[in-house]
């Protein structure tokens, strides 16, 4: 992936094509947590409209967290989610670790359509992915 942008940019950019630098973790965003039945769904879903960024699982495969433009977590309230931020105001990784300690990357930053999960998108996702595992339930 190219971008047109400075290397060391503080933008948080979630353009399709813009991709952040093999191994290299976005800026500063927010962590939006899900059951890992509901996230796996929806990374599905988001993956066939171009719309996933980078996505983290927890080492016991019980919940993975979409990485979502800074902010997100203002103003997040989808019921059986959380949002938090994983890093302050002004701060950046620049390392190839995930944000959060006890983590891994179930789609890393090179291999995410963008630098981070557009919110509205992410909740249609999970609201989808909800629909779609209780009907799974009732067959």
């Amino acid at each position: 992936m190219h971008s047109n942008r400075e290397e060391g940019s503080e933008l948080l950019d979630t353009g399709v094509g813009n991709g952040t630098p093999a191994g290299r973790v976005p800026g500063p965003c927010d962590l939006v947590t899900v059951p890992a039945r509901h996230g796996l769904e929806a990374v599905d879903i988001l993956r066939l409209r171009d719309g996933v960024g980078p996505v983290l699982h927890d080492r016991a495969g019980d919940t993975l967290g979409f990485l979502v433009p800074p902010g997100t977590a203002d103003c997040w309230d989808l019921p059986g989610s959380a949002c938090t931020q994983t890093y302050g105001p002004g701060a950046r990784s620049a390392s190839s670790e995930p944000p959060v300690a006890g983590t891994g990357w179930l789609v890393p930053p090179e291999g995410a359509y963008a630098h981070a999960t557009e919110p509205a998108e992410l909740r249609a996702a999970l609201g989808e992915a909800a629909r779609t595992i209780a009907a799974a339930g009732r067959v």
